[in-house]
């Protein structure tokens, strides 16, 4: 369900970095955890200590499939480079076009992606 690259989701990206002031770093895997079935690294055990008080903060939306192509009704896969925190939510994108579409209208986007999840994951 989430991004993985070589079975670590966000493709090893730390997903608590992304709340923070600069940009996400790489996590590493001696600070890992398991959740939904999938294994998240982080670039630091405080970063590991977070998300492990509260994974769904910081777990990216509609299971880390693009935002955009979610309010489409799709299941399309993301770049972690390409991502924004709106409202404490981590929203990832599949590309520089896609997110240029996406940032015109997030509010917009978000809802029409949040009535299609999680049922289009049934779907394909």
């Amino acid at each position: 369900m989430f991004y993985k690259t070589d079975g670590a989701a966000m493709a090893g990206y730390d997903v608590v970095s992304y709340f923070g002031d600069g940009a996400p770093v790489r996590g590493l895997p001696e600070y890992s955890v398991v959740w939904k079935g999938a294994e998240w690294h982080f670039a630091t055990a405080e970063n590991q200590a977070a998300f492990e008080m509260n994974p769904r903060a910081y777990a990216p939306q509609f299971g880390g499939y693009c935002a955009y192509a979610m309010a489409q009704g799709e299941l399309v896969s993301t770049d972690p480079a390409l991502w924004r925190v709106i409202d404490g939510r981590l929203y990832l994108t599949h590309s520089r076009e896609i997110e240029r579409m996406w940032i015109q209208d997030t509010a917009g986007y978000i809802e029409m992606a949040e009535a299609h999840w999680p049922v289009v994951l049934y779907e394909n």
